[in-house]
């Protein structure tokens, strides 16, 4: 990564943020461009067309890059989302957890590596071989002149929208020393996509400019969960305090996780009220601020009418955001706002979040479950899971296994019960997979239990020869909304054939 004069520029003005280039940002898009990532491309930036001209080139030139080409874009295809959003979306989480070219090894353990970086891990040794035989470096260096002039070109308009935010929430640069917010240009994406994420307590955005112009807005919005997410994330007591907000938003059509944690849909709710007092600027009509606020409850958001009233108070007097946080925080009446969301009419659908946390704790009961599973132990994954189901560690008179306890939240009981099916099934007790994967079918939201579970239940009924059941869930399986393609591949050959266990060597 270098950092130009106009970068410094942009440090001294807004000091914390820094506006940068990652040629392992680059040349991770640029191999996804090779093998056909389309998304936008009459919309970017000419350099995109230009980086993607020069690449296939050298691929046809060499032997040994079109083989390595050949590869990586058979694994890109394998991979490939229906959506392009998320197909760039995994390959940015990727390339942010990588070091620098040429190695590309993973700056974090695997273990705690994003989950839709780690379902395209195996891109990595392909790049690298890629980087090297297609002259990645060399077709890097050819435009850095260019890269810098887009820093050059937009930091005007990325100051200004900083430096106005910072004014508005006035909160105190010495409360971000030691953490890092980078905003990365990249044309090699879809100009209309804006990628956010935090690792730890660094924020990164990573947004394609198009022409002369760039979505200042979502680099606002993550530049907002930068300073205000320590906010919450601070004061748990409180977070619990607020908990019982989480039940009406259940059938909102916001992201899963803003319905789970608290701290998650108190910010993303602040957020959204200042960016409707401050979008069309705090002199617009009211009607055009309320319409804003009208829509971010809709979506599930549903503190953003309450964070609004305390921000036109706020405005007013010289308190920074920092100091009236905890007061509103205090005075917060949750009755009230439980009873405000449970007359909201959500929408059919919401917005897509531009920030997304890619932070991970320790290995839980469930991630150790699983491994279990995987390392071929039932006995210890189906002991996992059942204390994952109590919520607690295990204890005289425990209850029986798959009985939802309190302490297990929906999606943990979902992946709790598959993993006790599939413990089942490893322990050649069919009755009990077949219980544990309905139990899962009923409670899991998740597209990858759902499918499966599918799955199996048509490979039972299909050893049980009830073949128009075991084609019913193979039929659920492929809508169930999981674009893996193992999971496509696994529901067509039930549908084409009865299953059969595989045969036992001799």
């Amino acid at each position: 990564m270098s950092v130009s004069g106009v970068q410094l520029c942009l440090a001294q003005m807004t000091p914390k943020a820094t506006v940068d280039t990652s040629e392992t940002l680059f040349s991770v898009l640029a191999a996804i461009n090779a093998c056909g990532y389309d998304q936008e491309l009459g919309a970017s930036d000419p350099l995109r067309s230009q980086v993607r001209s020069e690449v296939t080139q050298a691929i046809q030139a060499s032997p040994d890059a079109t083989s390595s080409a050949a590869e990586l874009c058979r694994f890109y295809r394998d991979h490939q989302q229906p959506e392009p959003s998320r197909d760039l979306a995994q390959y940015v989480s990727l390339a942010l957890t990588l070091t620098a070219p040429p190695t590309f090894t993973p700056a974090i353990k695997e273990a705690d590596v994003p989950p839709d970086a780690s379902y395209v891990l195996g891109l990595v040794p392909l790049l690298q071989g890629f980087y090297s035989k297609a002259g990645l470096h060399s077709i890097w260096q050819h435009h850095q002149a260019a890269y810098e002039n887009l820093i050059e070109r937009y930091h005007e308009s990325v100051a200004k929208m900083l430096l106005d935010t910072d004014l508005y929430v006035r909160i105190p640069f010495s409360g971000y020393l030691g953490r890092k917010f980078v905003i990365y240009l990249e044309p090699m994406g879809a100009p209309g996509q804006t990628n956010a994420r935090n690792y730890g307590a660094d924020y990164y955005v990573v947004v394609s400019p198009s022409g002369n112009t760039l979505r200042t807005d979502q680099i606002r919005h993550t530049y907002l969960h930068y300073m205000l997410d320590p906010l919450a994330e601070k004061r748990p007591v409180a977070m619990k305090r607020l908990a019982p907000l989480l039940i009406p938003v259940r059938t909102a059509p916001m992201d899963d996780a803003f319905k789970s944690d608290m701290s998650l849909l108190l910010t993303e709710s602040l957020i959204q009220a200042i960016e409707a007092r401050t979008k069309a600027g705090t002199k617009a009509p009211e009607a055009v601020h309320l319409a804003a606020v009208n829509a971010a409850m809709a979506q599930g958001f549903v503190l953003t009418q309450y964070f609004y009233d305390q921000l036109i108070k706020f405005e007013q007097g010289p308190t920074g955001l920092k100091d009236a946080y905890p007061d509103w925080i205090y005075e917060l009446n949750v009755d009230l706002e439980k009873r405000r969301a449970e007359n909201i009419q959500f929408a059919e659908k919401a917005a897509p979040e531009v920030m997304r946390a890619s932070t991970r704790t320790e290995p839980g009961l469930l991630d150790k479950a699983e491994k279990s599973l995987a390392d071929g132990d039932p006995v210890t994954a189906q002991k996992l899971a059942e204390q994952a189901l109590q919520g607690q560690s295990p204890a005289p008179g425990a209850s029986q296994p798959g009985a939802s306890q309190p302490g297990a939240s929906q999606e943990d009981q979902g992946r709790a019960l598959f993993v006790l099916a599939k413990a089942a099934s490893l322990n050649k007790d069919m009755a009990g997979a077949r219980k544990y994967f309905e139990r899962t079918l009923e409670v899991a939201h998740q597209p990858r239990l759902l499918a499966w579970s599918h799955i199996y239940l048509g490979r039972i009924c299909d050893l049980q020869e009830n073949r128009d059941a075991a084609v019913g869930h193979y039929r659920a399986a492929m809508s169930a909304g999981d674009p893996a393609p193992e999971v496509k591949a696994a529901a067509e050959r039930g549908l084409r054939k009865a299953y059969e266990p595989p045969a036992r060597p001799q």
